[in-house]
C-alpha cells in the first residue's frame, strides 16, 4: 500500500495547520515531525513554511511534503491537545485530526 492510498487521498496534495488554542505544548509533532512543526517561545507548536518560517497566523497552513507524510500523520494521531488537523488542499476535506471522518 502506496502512503497516498494509506493517506486516503489518491496523490492528492495535502496541508497541516494547528489549532494554537486546543496546543498542550506538548512537541510531540516537533519530536516526530521537526522540518514542519516547531515549539514557539510562547509553549505552543506551529506549522513552519517550506522555507522553514514559522507561521504564526491563526489557522496558517503548510503543504505536508510526502516524505513526511507518515511523521506527520503519527504527529496527529498522538497529539494529546487533538490540534493538528491534515487536510486535502483540493477540497479542505480533513483526512486526519479530530475532524476528520
Amino acid at each position: 500500500m502506496s502512503v497516498q492510498q494509506m493517506a486516503g487521498v489518491d496523490g492528492g496534495e495535502l496541508e497541516v495547520w494547528i489549532d494554537q488554542d486546543l496546543c498542550t505544548g506538548d512537541g510531540i509533532c516537533a519530536q516526530y515531525a521537526p522540518e514542519v512543526f516547531e515549539l514557539d517561545i510562547d509553549g505552543l507548536a506551529y506549522v513552519k513554511s517550506a522555507d522553514d518560517e514559522l507561521l504564526q497566523d491563526k489557522g496558517a497552513t503548510t503543504p505536508v511534503p510526502l516524505p513526511l507524510l507518515t511523521d506527520v500523520i503519527d504527529s496527529a494521531k498522538e497529539c494529546p491537545g487533538d490540534c493538528i488537523h491534515v487536510r486535502r488542499v483540493s477540497d479542505k476535506a480533513e483526512v486526519y485530526g479530530p475532524d476528520a471522518e
